[in-house]
């Protein structure tokens, strides 16, 4: 009885961590980014996981050229081309959205602490300076 007890628990062990794997299995891919503001599409996001963390990076300009550059960023983008720069970075899963991580405006220049969720195939990235309710939220869907 109490080998089938433990198998239980491990069984549930394992689809519980199994179901967390596919969350963030699920953000990873090709995102189209849309402006909160004048809900025009800007650009392609790649968000990828390296060693639990994800990171994104812009890989296409939909409405400037892709060879523009972060005029305005500081430190090692100032002045580096847009396209191909990260702009996520160190977020980590907690539960079923991500946090703890950095998100970069290239067209401010500005960094910002970072929330992203998955909500019905849309991703909600979140982009704050101190708590979440001071920030502005925009909606990224899947680039097929």
């Amino acid at each position: 009885m109490q080998d089938m007890k433990n198998s239980a628990i491990l069984i549930f062990i394992i689809a519980l961590l199994g179901s967390s794997n596919i969350y963030g299995q699920e953000i990873l891919g090709t995102w189209k980014a849309i402006d909160d503001v004048d809900g025009k599409a800007t650009s392609h996001i790649l968000i990828s996981n390296r060693d639990g963390k994800l990171y994104g990076a812009i890989t296409n300009l939909l409405e400037y050229g892709n060879d523009s550059l972060c005029q305005l960023c500081k430190g090692d983008k100032k002045d580096q081309p847009i396209v191909g720069m990260e702009i996520i970075w160190d977020m980590k899963q907690d539960g079923k959205s991500w946090s703890g991580g950095r998100i970069l405006d290239p067209e401010s220049g500005k960094d910002y602490k970072c929330n992203i969720k998955l909500v019905d195939g849309v991703l909600e990235v979140r982009g704050y300076i101190g708590i979440p309710a001071l920030g502005r939220t925009q909606k990224w869907y899947r680039v097929e």
